[in-house]
């Protein structure tokens, strides 16, 4: 499945470049992509958006995908599940290749929590830190 949220990921990427968005911008738009994963249950996606520089034990993963699922079974009985991702701005770093992106949490209680997602680029594509 990693290899298919890579590919969906260049052609984010390959489009945004074709219309010359900034950085920021593509960095912004994949963090919520990745949020938006959790929205629609999928957790391994939302796993395979992390940055790895080496490649981890299937064990391992696993175990994160379920740490994932935990935290998002938390969040239905204590806020009615997440509901909505938004991005709220993003600055990069191009030097560094880094970013900071802001998202807002939108909660089926109508609690909203805003938070920053540490973003890296490598090879030319945006992941999560």
């Amino acid at each position: 499945m990693r290899k298919a949220i890579v590919i969906v990921l260049t052609c984010l990427l390959a489009a945004c470049s074709k219309s010359e968005l900034p950085a920021d911008e593509v960095a912004g738009r994949t963090a919520k992509l990745f949020y938006d994963c959790l929205v629609e249950g999928r957790h391994s996606d939302f796993i395979d958006g992390f940055y790895q520089p080496d490649s981890i034990p299937g064990s391992y993963r696993e175990q994160l995908i379920m740490a994932a699922k935990m935290v998002t079974a938390e969040q239905k009985s204590e806020r009615g599940g997440l509901k909505e991702v938004k991005l709220v701005r993003c600055t990069a770093d191009t030097a560094s290749h880094t970013a900071q992106a802001f998202l807002m949490l939108c909660f089926a209680d109508s609690t909203n929590e805003e938070i920053v997602v540490p973003m890296v680029e490598h090879d030319g594509v945006w992941m999560m830190r």
